[in-house]
């Protein structure tokens, strides 16, 4: 009796322990990481000074990333001279103006196209598309495969530009 007594109040003593232990270890494990990428505001005008600090005065364009996951990635570009009509056939992009003004022409056809690269068909011009004035706050999605262009009214367009892989 007492051989089963001492059994059982082993048994039951690990399985105590035991049940400490794992609630001990379900409260003292880190929360997983946050698998959203965040940019503060804070942080978006830092990274845009820092961008024009670090252009030279002949560059028209720059394009640095901010968050991304994988391929899908937002960044903020600065257009300081137009560059020229683009397609890009498998990327959709979407767009916000943060700063300063500009003209984006999109739809028609492009002339004169040239493969730069799998993302990135270039022309000299667009003809037949649908011509906007841009300036702060305005929003634009370009599907992919149609052409568009960016022309500048001010000093410069700023831009943070979304662009998302495989949307049509």
């Amino acid at each position: 009796m007492a051989r089963a007594f001492t059994i059982g109040a082993t048994s039951l003593l690990l399985a105590v322990s035991s049940g400490i232990a794992a609630a001990s270890a379900q409260t003292s494990r880190a929360e997983p990481a946050d698998p959203s990428g965040f940019s503060s505001g804070a942080d978006v005008q830092v990274q845009l000074r820092q961008m024009l600090a670090e252009m030279k005065p002949e560059q028209g364009f720059m394009w640095r990333p901010l968050v991304r996951d994988g391929a899908t990635v937002a960044a903020i570009e600065i257009w300081k001279k137009p560059g020229r009509p683009a397609v890009h056939p498998a990327e959709a992009e979407y767009a916000i103006v943060l700063e300063g003004s500009g003209t984006l022409v999109s739809g028609g056809t492009l002339a004169d196209s040239k493969v730069s690269n799998a993302n990135l068909v270039e022309g000299s011009r667009i003809e037949g598309g649908a011509t906007r004035p841009l300036g702060p706050g305005d929003v634009l999605l370009i599907p992919a495969g149609v052409p568009h262009w960016f022309g500048i009214t001010g000093d410069r367009l700023v831009l943070l530009g979304i662009k998302l892989p495989g949307a049509k």
